[in-house]
């Protein structure tokens, strides 16, 4: 009977932690103060899950404001799967989301270019975004973008379904401890539960 019980909590935790591991609570707590175009432009500021979390919209379509808190589906530019994010039936969609990880990398060392940056971000998925000065950036995002690694993203989009307009805007972030992948989860909750299943099985008598 242990045994049972035991194995209907594994699969409970199977189900929990595959439905955990690719969603998240966000808040969006905040701008970084830089403007160009009439709006505020990236990086921004926000929580996952209670834990901070830089932000960097490439989403012109859609509207956050301070405070505002959802649910997100967190997918890994790792993954095979794009389903979930908002541009992922783009033609080259994974291109997209790759050349705007890159031009994400360029915050931190090019502080007087945070609007051209932004403007090339909205514009790889929103051609009506406003427009960079030059095509710089778009250049650069197209020549480098296959030197970073894709398993330090992760898109964030609200839980669907997804709109192209009318929801909270779409993000990638960096997180310094990656998202694990559900499979992950599901493997150690398996391996864990397993073990205690073994043991709590009934030993022998000793004669």
């Amino acid at each position: 009977m242990r045994v049972k019980i035991l194995l209907l909590c594994v699969a409970g935790l199977l189900a929990v932690s595959s439905a955990v591991a690719d969603t998240a609570q966000v808040t969006f707590t905040g701008v970084n103060g830089a403007t160009a175009f009439g709006y505020f432009v990236g990086p921004y500021y926000g929580t996952l899950n209670g834990e901070p979390e830089t932000l960097y919209c490439v989403d012109f379509a859609n509207e956050v404001y301070a405070g505002q808190t959802w649910w997100a589906n967190l997918t890994p530019l790792s993954s095979e799967d794009l389903s979930k994010t908002r541009f992922g039936g783009l033609p080259e969609a994974r291109r997209l989301y790759l050349e705007a990880a890159w031009l994400t990398t360029q915050y931190v060392p090019n502080p007087d270019a945070y609007a051209d940056i932004q403007a090339t971000i909205w514009q790889l998925f929103v051609p009506t975004a406003p427009a960079p000065s030059s095509s710089t950036w778009l250049d650069l995002a197209a020549a480098n973008y296959a030197t970073i690694d894709p398993g330090k993203f992760v898109v964030v989009t609200n839980l669907g379904p997804v709109f192209q307009t009318g929801q909270v805007q779409e993000f990638l972030i960096d997180p310094p401890v990656p998202v694990p992948e559900p499979s992950s989860i599901v493997l150690l909750g398996t391996l864990i539960l397993t073990g205690l299943v073994f043991a709590r099985r009934p030993r022998g008598r000793r004669s």
